[in-house]
């Protein structure tokens, strides 16, 4: 059974919750054609002689953009969800019939805190409906609200796009494939990729080289296994134990590669907020507990071995001997069974008449 004590698991839940705090403003923000960040929404950018193609879009479509050099967007329109896509539209509001006269026919564009007002005000409830309940703040997807080109807006449009994005770890609208709804919401890591923790609780793969806390040995869907209802954290915890076990052997190799590198197997999980939002993946990892708490800092991969991983600056410590494990130990020489009858003497050979 892996290392995984309630200790080190309260640790990672606090800093996945400070990631996502964080996560959540980042994903909220955009970038202008100027480069100017626009907190709290995006707003397209096309040539005056060009339609808007989002003032048809309407809930269900999806829109894609290219994105330049310098954070340029170009190339905006809809497209079919199942294809590659950078939004998917929830609801269409007209902020022309705002109770207030905020948004009349000369009023400026919302500045980006307003934007980010607006997206709590008319996108949050307005998204959760069309996925039917079924989404996980804490995952994969962040509402946000697109507004028209500035042309657009001078022109009298008051369209606001809410809608759901997928975003990379600076916080920046990544394509993906598929409605949001019949996706697995969890944010999770890749296998052989490393993750490190900054002062802000922040979670960002980085090069295995550079400092790090965890190194990912695989992705495991846990939705095949608890196909009649939320599982329990415990019930979690039974099966990712041998689960993530295995994995950290088959990542380093045999089971002796992970006694010498002295790292724990580790494994996160779903609380049922996050499960019935749609989550349900999880990461099996590698990490190494600090006797003060929380996580050493790691530096090279563990698949070097200890030629190449550091564990706060020093090579893993020597690992006592041990006697070899059961499946490595020569196979006892066969006994007779108990009891056994003793075989009849032959016949008597017949002399010959």
């Amino acid at each position: 059974m892996a290392s995984n004590s309630s200790a080190v698991r309260a640790f990672f839940v606090a800093l996945l919750a400070g990631t996502v705090g964080m996560g959540s403003y980042a994903m909220t923000t955009g970038t202008d054609a100027g480069g100017n960040g626009t907190e709290g929404g995006q707003q397209a950018q096309h040539g005056d002689a060009a339609p808007a193609p989002f003032t048809t879009a309407d809930q269900g479509s999806c829109l894609t953009w290219t994105v330049g050099e310098g954070g340029a967007i170009s190339g905006f329109e809809q497209t079919d969800c199942a294809g590659e896509h950078r939004f998917e539209v929830a609801s269409r509001q007209d902020l022309a019939v705002y109770p207030t006269a905020e948004f009349g026919e000369n009023a400026p564009m919302p500045n980006p805190t307003r934007q980010a007002q607006l997206r709590e005000e008319l996108c949050g409830a307005s998204t959760v409906r069309y996925l039917e309940g079924r989404y996980d703040p804490h995952g994969r997807y962040s509402i946000a609200p697109i507004l028209p080109p500035a042309s657009a807006w001078e022109a009298g449009d008051r369209t606001m796009l809410c809608g759901l994005q997928e975003t990379d770890r600076a916080g920046e609208p990544i394509l993906t494939t598929g409605r949001v709804v019949e996706q697995d919401q969890a944010r999770t890591f890749e296998p052989g990729e490393c993750v490190a923790i900054d002062g802000a609780n922040s979670l960002s793969v980085v090069d295995c080289a550079a400092a790090h806390q965890m190194e990912i040995t695989s992705r495991v869907d846990l939705a095949p296994v608890f196909p009649e209802g939320t599982p329990s954290v415990e019930d979690q915890d039974k099966h990712l134990g041998d689960v993530c076990t295995k994995a950290a052997h088959d990542y380093l190799g045999s089971e002796e590669n992970l006694y010498q590198i002295s790292l724990q197997p580790f494994w996160t999980t779903q609380q049922a907020a996050a499960w019935e939002g749609g989550s349900h993946s999880v990461n099996c990892a590698l990490v190494f507990s600090s006797p003060e708490g929380g996580f050493a800092e790691l530096t090279g991969t563990a698949t070097g071995g200890k030629e190449v991983l550091r564990i706060d600056g020093n090579p893993p410590p020597d690992r006592p001997k041990r006697r070899p494990l059961r499946e490595h130990q020569a196979p006892p020489a066969p006994e007779a069974a108990p009891d056994a009858p003793e075989a009849a003497p032959p016949a008597p050979e017949e002399a010959p008449q």
